[in-house]
């Protein structure tokens, strides 16, 4: 059931963007008044071979153009009339071009024509992040909670992270919200550095170049968290907790008679006692329980905590959240442009960084939460702006810079050279996402 609510959210997310990026190309081209033969949302083919499987789940052609929805679950398109791209066969190129084709009009409206998606992706980026921050506001963890200090996973250890480390700067500048640890300047910047109190000694640790890459093998963006007191939020139903009595609001003292004030304590000396009965003690309603806990062989006995750090929220006005949400968006192609950096100068690896089908579904999660789906949806539509405004034929950045270079030098590429090129991009992009699926199955199967 997880899977399909995974992949639901997934279809729904990405329908909503393409169908938007469509209608962006759609309506530019409407208001130059140039023929749109088809608006899909998926495939009415196997893409990307177009004349090959093709039928549509729904279609209706109102005026000049046919709406459909496409059987291949893999964003859309629309059929523009004279422009080069995979919709369009040699027979009709060939004829004389037509005051209402794509190719009969300026330079300049088809450069709008085709930066009409990713105007509208960006828009949608800006909206849905504004939304959100004027619905929910920012909620982080001010520095003066982490007042316990860090603690590191093993990847956090290997960098130089030590339990009970204080953070006091980032990059130089004084450490204020906990969010900013895992912060795409640090994260992905060259030379990075995370300054920490240790014991009274004050001591830098380097964030290495290829940073990137070793998270993505963690599996996991957490490599250090607060250390912080925490109680019982909830317990599984029949879990070794739930039948030894454990309940909503206790607080964990000690285990087997080992003093517990943090989470990761108590994780670790449920690990030590893995398969054992366990004596476990915790203060309930100001009075100390005794419980005896069967532990899992995992180290695990089947509750939820809930930390008793006190996060803050900034509240924002809907005026307020639009340069906030923008802010936001923008931090996303930000992101995505230090990712690519990375990847072109080697200090990450293409296959580590890469994410199909397979990992957004993961990212929406088995469980519908409209706060995380519209959050990773807006996400997803400045990744799409970003990605298809790079140069490569067949995306729109691709015709961007053909068009760009007509208007400079003043003559148009030939139709020739434009096909061909058409013809080299949708192969690429054939062999990218072959490479993307694959990786992305490997890495479900055999976890690396």
């Amino acid at each position: 059931m997880e899977g399909l609510i995974m992949a639901g959210q997934m279809l729904l997310g990405l329908s909503i963007l393409v169908g938007l990026h469509e209608f962006g190309h759609f309506a530019a081209a409407k208001y130059f008044k140039i023929r749109v033969d088809k608006f899909y949302i998926f495939f009415d083919f196997l893409f990307p071979l177009p004349g090959v499987m093709n039928f549509a789940l729904f279609k209706k052609k109102i005026g000049e153009t046919e709406y459909g929805l496409g059987w291949f679950p893999l964003g859309g398109y629309v059929a523009i009339h004279g422009m080069i791209d995979e919709t369009q066969d040699a027979e009709a190129l060939a004829a004389e071009p037509q005051p209402n084709e794509f190719r009969a009009k300026p330079a300049w409206q088809r450069l709008i024509v085709m930066l009409g998606g990713i105007i509208m992706n960006v828009i949608t980026g800006i909206v849905i992040f504004s939304l959100l921050t004027f619905k929910y506001g920012e909620s982080y963890l001010p520095a003066s909670e982490v007042r316990y200090g860090i603690v590191p996973n093993e990847l956090g250890k290997e960098i130089g992270f030590q339990n009970g480390d204080k953070i006091v700067k980032i990059n130089g500048r004084p450490f204020t919200e906990f969010n900013d640890v895992y912060s795409p300047e640090v994260v992905l910047g060259n030379n990075a550095y995370y300054t920490v109190d240790r014991s009274g000694q004050i001591v830098d640790i380097p964030v290495p170049n290829n940073f990137m890459d070793r998270l993505s093998d963690e599996g996991q963006a957490a490599f250090v968290l607060p250390l912080d007191p925490f109680v019982v939020d909830e317990v599984v139903s029949n879990s070794p907790a739930a039948k030894a009595g454990l309940q909503p609001n206790d607080r964990v003292m000690q285990v087997a008679g080992q003093k517990i004030q943090f989470f990761p304590e108590l994780q670790k000396a449920l690990k030590d006692h893995a398969g054992k009965p366990t004596v476990v003690q915790v203060e309930r309603a100001g009075q100390p329980v005794t419980l005896t806990v069967e532990v899992d062989d995992d180290g695990k006995i089947g509750f939820k905590p809930k930390s008793l750090l006190n996060y803050a929220t900034r509240q924002y006005g809907l005026v307020e959240s639009i340069p906030v949400g923008a802010k936001q968006a923008f931090g996303v192609v930000t992101t995505q442009m230090k990712a690519f950096g990375k990847i072109f100068s080697g200090q990450a690896s293409l296959r580590k960084s890469l994410g199909g089908p397979i990992e957004i579904a993961q990212q929406y999660g088995g469980k519908w939460d409209w706060l995380r789906f519209w959050t990773l949806t807006g996400m997803l539509s400045m990744v799409l702006a970003f990605m298809n405004l790079l140069p490569i034929p067949a995306l729109d950045g691709g015709h961007v810079i053909f068009l760009l270079y007509e208007m400079i030098a003043g003559r148009k590429p030939s139709d020739k050279f434009l096909e061909g090129a058409q013809k080299v991009g949708m192969a690429l992009i054939l062999m990218l996402m072959v490479f993307v699926l694959g990786n992305g199955l490997f890495k479900t199967i055999f976890h690396f």
